[in-house]
């Protein structure tokens, strides 16, 4: 196999270039004078990730494809600390990306099965409060064209970007929690009953009849004691705005010509 250098990377202070080879092998240069000074032995499939610390020139971590996490003392040689990326049930994931936080005491990575993996000094308690599954209900719903050849939503005719803000949902499109639906941008503040999703049974391209989530609840605007969504208000106020200047538009437009008959134009 001809080697390949599949990934490069300077150390903090330049005066080391790691390079991956897709022969599984890390090597480690001296930047001024192009010496090869250290073979990293420890991949078992093509790297993608090589990121410098922060502040420390010594320290490298490595990730690749074989869902091994490597940090690596570039000076000695040496491998510092190991994680092997195992999915229970699934095998391993490869890992597509790494990065270092600002002050050098963690690292976040994805991976291919959509986990982001956090490693650091302290307790995971911060990051307890959210759920392990989060999707939003309107992801990977599917999309069709209208005359103009403007992007809608299949399900709600509307344009994305217009439709009301999603709900969080797991895996299986379950909604969470009111506490969690809060997280999402444009949701801080609405009470409890807007934040409830409106369950219902969609038919997929397919045919097949699943329980989604459609949209959002709202109230009965005859019920007495209940408001109305502050939100379905805001959008009809929108569309009553937008009517209203389209018809002063077209009244002050001036009327064309009849039957093709223009005004004879003076010599």
């Amino acid at each position: 196999m001809k080697p390949k250098v599949t990934m490069i990377a300077w150390n903090q202070n330049d005066n080391y270039v790691v390079t991956a080879v897709n022969n599984h092998l890390l090597k480690v240069w001296n930047s001024s004078t192009g010496q090869l000074l250290h073979d990293l032995v420890g991949h078992a499939d093509e790297v993608f990730v090589l990121e410098t610390h922060p502040f420390d020139s010594r320290i490298m971590l490595s990730a690749g494809h074989d869902g091994n996490i490597f940090i690596w003392d570039i000076t000695k040689g040496t491998k510092t600390k190991h994680y092997f990326n195992m999915i229970e049930g699934q095998g391993h994931g490869a890992v597509f990306d790494c990065k270092f936080s600002p002050d050098g005491q963690h690292f976040a990575c994805t991976d291919s099965h959509g986990h982001l993996l956090i490693f650091g000094f302290g307790c995971s308690r911060p990051y307890e409060k959210i759920p392990d599954q989060m999707f939003f209900h309107t992801d990977y719903r599917p999309l069709i064209r209208d005359c103009n050849s403007y992007v809608l939503d299949e399900q709600t005719q509307q344009a994305p970007h217009l439709m009301p803000p999603p709900f969080l949902v797991d895996v299986d499109g379950n909604p969470h929690p009111t506490k969690y639906q809060r997280l999402v941008p444009g949701r801080e503040n609405c009470a409890d009953e807007h934040l409830i999703p409106q369950l219902g049974y969609v038919a997929t391209s397919d045919g097949e009849v699943v329980e989604q989530v459609i949209g959002q609840q709202t109230v009965d605007q005859d019920e007495p004691g209940l408001e109305p969504s502050i939100l379905d208000g805001m959008i009809r106020q929108l569309q009553l705005e937008q009517d209203q200047r389209t018809a002063a538009d077209q009244e002050s437009a001036p009327s064309g010509p009849q039957n093709g008959e223009g005004t004879p134009r003076r010599g």
